[in-house]
């Protein structure tokens, strides 16, 4: 099963840079979408063979997830935990019979952290959510989850330390995540390679010097592991500042 998670960072924009030519060759069973910033109404295109589910902020052209899948799933459900984290359109999970997938677009912390209080409540109630779908079944959470959790993620560790992103608070939450029976599947695979990155800053030809962040993930329970046949980061894919990742898993 082929799975695609990618942040479009507004989805008209990218229709018009591509979209639909790379989810023809990606050829996914499920395609992730985070930062849509649209309502499934604001635009029309010809996805066949896709089901698909839209998840809009409250506000208009902010936030937004979107799942689009071949395979039917058992159920769909909509954000999760209490009312703050039920505004912005960050969260769908769909639940197929062998697992959970959780399509997510993290808070960002906000310059100066002004965002990180918030954040950190983020992190420890998806936490318990993911935890609580794993207990009855596999899950594959992936997404845009807004921290490079260690140096080798990042293309200037020192010199971005405590931004937002990669302060030591939200990196921590990844560790605990990870500790608390997950897998960077990705790292898995890949556990020494660098400039591996998934966002670039749209200033100072950032993706031309290749001076990103490795910001999008596809994690999973821990007994998916040997299912990993492969994780990848599509670099070369344009259309956004965010380049799609990918997991094929052995379901």
């Amino acid at each position: 099963m082929k799975l695609v998670s990618w942040n479009v960072n507004g989805l008209r924009a990218c229709l018009g840079k591509g979209f639909l030519d790379f989810c023809a060759a990606a050829d996914a069973d499920v395609i992730c979408l985070q930062e849509t910033k649209m309502r499934p109404e604001q635009a029309e295109f010809d996805l066949p063979g896709y089901t698909r589910f839209w998840n809009s902020a409250d506000k208009a052209g902010y936030s937004g997830t979107a799942v689009f899948t071949r395979r039917e799933p058992l159920s769909v459900t909509y954000d999760f935990g209490v009312d703050e984290h039920r505004h912005e359109g960050r969260v769908i999970t769909a639940e197929y019979e062998e697992f959970y997938l959780v399509c997510c677009y993290t808070p960002n912390s906000k310059d100066q952290l002004a965002r990180l209080p918030y954040r950190m409540i983020w992190e420890d109630d998806i936490r318990a959510y993911l935890k609580e779908l794993d207990g009855k079944k596999p899950v594959v959470y992936c997404g845009d989850l807004n921290v490079a959790h260690e140096e080798i993620d990042i293309k200037n560790p020192k010199s971005n330390r405590m931004n937002p992103g990669f302060s030591d608070e939200e990196r921590a939450k990844m560790t605990e995540l990870l500790a608390s029976g997950f897998v960077d599947t990705f790292r898995a695979l890949h556990p020494d390679r660098t400039g591996a990155y998934s966002w670039w800053s749209y200033r100072f030809n950032a993706r031309k010097n290749n001076a990103g962040w490795r910001i999008d993930y596809f994690i999973v329970s821990e007994r998916l592991r040997e299912r990993i046949k492969s994780a990848d980061i599509l670099s070369d894919v344009m259309g956004s500042d965010h380049c799609p990742v990918a997991l094929e898993l052995d379901m």
